[in-house]
């Protein structure tokens, strides 16, 4: 995932652009349908679905690499029921998982090969029948030619700023680079925000999974849990451990 920390008054608003809403809704009902009670949520960011998740009786462990990031969840009512780890699949102690979520499109954050790593190490501390559960982005509906936006300004704790988003176009390795710049108009300040995204297609995706040792459950197209048919702006995958 990202090497660059995220600027905090970046991620003080954060949750206004990356709100609670029926993704959130569909990793709720996937802990509910499965009756999860030990769930790591990778790359969970400022927490605003760990915290839900941490219903009583389950173990919610919260793992993501930006220090800024992790202060703020922290922070969030509900946040003492939550065990919180700066780091990423490596760092991750425990074993015996029934369900690990990545939502936020976490995984385009994670590059190759780190990623095929991230899938091994998930596999080996989930048990037996455990749910992998993550979205991803269709390369085929090229989302990043609308992500070049004019500037915009807004209001925040931090006083006014203005912002405006590039994208370049995918590599060879599907991966797009992606800069928002914030200039904080008291202070005169700017500051960019870069992301590197991998576009994988559900062919890749899915052998990538395989080859870690899962068994792909489902692929969605919405959160809806409508069947993945190609077009769909998204792809929500469900894998799972078979019994060893």
């Amino acid at each position: 995932m990202s090497a660059k920390d995220y600027d905090p008054r970046i991620v003080h608003f954060y949750d206004e652009d990356n709100p609670d809403g029926a993704d959130h809704d569909y990793y709720r009902s996937l802990a509910h349908r499965f009756n999860a009670q030990r769930i790591l949520d990778l790359g969970c960011g400022t927490g605003i679905l760990t915290v839900t998740l941490a219903q009583s009786g389950r173990a919610v462990i919260g793992v993501d690499p930006s220090a800024s990031m992790l202060e703020y969840a922290r922070s969030r009512p509900g946040a003492s029921k939550i065990r919180w780890i700066l780091g990423d699949s490596r760092n991750v102690p425990d074993h015996g998982f029934d369900l690990v979520v990545m939502s936020g499109n976490v995984a385009q954050h994670i590059p190759s090969p780190q990623w095929e790593k991230t899938l091994n190490d998930l596999h080996r501390i989930m048990h037996s029948g455990g749910m992998l559960a993550f979205e991803s982005r269709n390369p085929a509906c090229r989302a990043w030619e609308n992500w070049t936006t004019s500037t915009t300004t807004r209001s925040t704790r931090h006083g006014l700023i203005s912002e405006w988003s590039e994208a370049v176009a995918p590599d060879n390795n599907g991966q797009v680079l992606y800069r928002t710049n914030y200039h904080f108009m008291d202070s005169g300040e700017t500051v960019v925000q870069e992301s590197i995204l991998t576009f994988r297609d559900k062919k890749t995706l899915g052998y990538q999974l395989q080859n870690a040792g899962f068994e792909i459950h489902a692929v969605w197209g919405d959160w809806c849990r409508t069947p993945f048919d190609g077009t769909q702006p998204i792809m929500v995958f469900e894998a799972v451990v078979p019994t060893r």
